[in-house]
């Protein structure tokens, strides 16, 4: 393996490989550079001098400006290169041509539900209206699983502080998101567990749930029982008796929905990972499925080539509107619209949001946007949809549930134990990760730097068709299952 890498021939950086020390030469590209300082694993380096002002590229695109002289050989990074990013922009709809996107035979053995969607979970899921009876939901759970059936692959309750002292939208947010849950085809049945007196009301909540998915989901208030947990309990034996029917066949990855998520990024998420992960996207588009991406402050920098993907003028709109809506919505609180990347990102080398949104957008490969959704919608047409939510991993996650994933694949160059209502694939983008943490990664996307991406996309799109199928995911086997909803309004 080279000790740094350029990723494109006009870039003015290449990324260590390893640890680099002072004094190193290093060859890139049939010339040769002296290091003038040492550069950590990930981090970034000047292929030339680059002048106090001037642009500073990497994966092709600036991912900022210098914000001084910058010497061949120095260590370039928040020090010395700073974002361009500003506000609210004006874009033009300027379309590419369609790429054409690979076509698998590839099948996994899937649930089909009632209403022609497939899982690849059947579970039964718990849901609290409101905080206050969030461990209730966990203690029906806990018991019903100790005595759920085979065909029944765990019954799992999601605690979550809202639905009460919450207005409007905010509210309205709350209750969308929870129903979009509860139409999930990985759950064979619903409980939806109230207390009595919430601002989201148990009635109001079950209208926002499509009327043909209502006959599989139970509710119960826990102030108009004598023993809410027997209660509920009773509920989900019902709920168990008729999801134990349904059985695994096979389906096409056509009837796939992938999550696109990434996390605590490093200097080689947009390396390795996160294009691994766009060829993910390219397969199951290409062959007839569905792909999801979402953290739209993530895209900042780089919205232009998701917009120029646009597979026509509403698409395109709809990118726009939600772009330019997230800005606002940072400015009207008084925070830039550049206020990332994180602590994380930064010591894994990323230094602007440019060059953490060129490396995130890779999740989506070459596919054109069908579709924008927003926050709390559930997707509704094939292809690559762009999901409204932040960059916040638990709420994004939620949302991509919510949304229809019944996969979700995540990428990160730092690590995190954290899991989500669907198998949730851990995917690192370093091989050192993916070493020291067997216990939270499910595959490592390192292995790209010494073997290339074609074996590496082989063996991922297995790896996905064995947890769709069943094969339990590092977070489900360690008890990682949580939802974030996002807050944004007002509480009484």
């Amino acid at each position: 393996m080279p000790p740094a890498i350029r990723v494109d021939s006009g870039d003015d950086v290449a990324v260590a490989l390893r640890p680099l020390a002072a004094g190193e030469e290093i060859e890139i590209g049939g010339s040769s550079v002296s290091l003038l300082d040492a550069i950590p694993y990930g981090h970034k380096f000047a292929l030339h001098d680059i002048a106090d002002g001037s642009p500073v590229r990497k994966l092709g695109w600036p991912i900022g400006e210098a914000t001084k002289p910058i010497r061949a050989g120095e260590h370039v990074h928040t020090h010395n290169v700073k974002t361009l990013l500003e506000g609210v922009e004006e874009y033009r709809y300027e379309p590419l041509q369609p790429a054409s996107l690979p076509v698998s035979g590839a099948q996994f053995l899937g649930y089909r539900r009632a209403d022609g969607r497939v899982g690849t979970r059947n579970e039964i899921w718990i849901l609290p209206t409101v905080g206050c009876v969030a461990r209730t939901a966990e203690r029906i759970a806990n018991q019903a699983n100790s005595r759920r059936p085979e065909q029944i692959d765990g019954v799992h309750a999601f605690p979550h502080p809202h639905g009460c002292s919450q207005l409007g939208d905010d509210l309205g947010g709350t209750r969308s998101i929870l129903a979009a849950l509860a139409s999930h085809p990985n759950a064979g049945g619903v409980l939806l567990v109230g207390l009595g007196c919430e601002s989201n009301q148990l009635d109001a909540l079950m209208k926002v749930i499509p009327e043909g998915l209502r006959d599989r989901v139970r509710s119960l208030r826990a102030q108009s029982e004598q023993d809410e947990t027997e209660a509920g309990l009773a509920l989900v034996d019902e709920l168990m008796e008729e999801a134990s029917k349904a059985e695994r066949e096979p389906v096409p990855l056509s009837e796939l929905v992938l999550g696109l998520k990434c996390g605590g990024s490093d200097g080689f998420s947009g390396l390795t990972a996160n294009p691994l992960v766009g060829r993910m996207c390219d397969v199951v588009v290409g062959s007839g499925g569905s792909a999801i991406l979402t953290e739209i402050p993530e895209t900042f920098g780089a919205e232009r080539l998701l917009m120029a993907r646009a597979e026509d003028r509403e698409a395109f709109d709809g990118i726009v509107a939600v772009t330019n809506g997230f800005k606002r919505y940072f400015l009207e609180h008084g925070q830039p619209v550049s206020e990332n990347p994180s602590p994380g990102n930064i010591a894994g080398g990323i230094t602007t949001l440019e060059e953490k949104s060129l490396g995130a957008v890779q999740k989506a490969g070459r596919t054109p946007v069908s579709d924008v959704v927003r926050y709390g919608e559930r997707v509704g047409r094939k292809g690559l949809s762009l999901l409204e939510a932040p960059g916040n991993d638990a709420v994004s996650s939620t949302a991509l549930a919510a949304a229809g994933a019944t996969v979700i694949l995540f990428t990160t160059g730092r690590g995190t134990p954290l899991g989500f209502p669907v198998p949730t694939v851990k995917i690192a983008s370093n091989s050192d990760l993916a070493i020291r943490k067997k216990n939270w990664i499910d595959f490592d996307a390192g292995s790209v730097l010494s073997d290339g991406f074609d074996g590496a996309a082989d063996r991922l799109l297995e790896t996905i068709i064995e947890i769709a199928s069943g094969e339990s995911t590092a977070s489900e086997r360690n008890g990682e299952r949580e939802i974030a909803i996002w807050k944004r309004g007002v509480t009484l």
